[in-house]
């Protein structure tokens, strides 16, 4: 997927802060942060949407999940409380369609989100 700035990224071909990453997954802060921490986790590999995912991709999304964790866990909000969201596809807000997984805290929060 040459032309998706999430592949540039996990290839290392555009920069980004990058707070984790593993084999499969990498994490780095959003350019534009709606809270204190605001991270954005990848798979290294291209999926445009939610609706791209299969049953063999149910380890992959759990390991965006573990790292969403970490990254809570290294930000010190873990306890406090931190918000995890996917959006599939333009109406629900995806903007960037390769999935991501935001991790949002350090900022109480309402619900709903708007």
């Amino acid at each position: 997927m040459d032309q998706c700035i999430f592949c540039k990224i996990a290839s290392g071909a555009l920069q980004a802060d990058r707070v984790y990453e593993d084999d499969e997954v990498l994490a780095f802060r959003d350019i534009a942060p709606l809270a204190p921490t605001h991270v954005l986790v990848i798979p290294k590999r291209h999926i445009d949407t939610l609706n791209d995912l299969d049953e063999l991709s149910s380890p992959l999304v759990g390991r965006m999940f573990l790292a969403a964790r970490e990254v809570a866990l290294r930000d010190g909000i873990s306890e406090r409380g931190y918000r995890t969201v996917m959006n599939c596809n333009a109406e629900a807000g995806q903007v960037i369609f390769h999935i991501h997984l935001h991790v949002i805290g350090g900022r109480p929060m309402g619900w709903p989100p708007g």
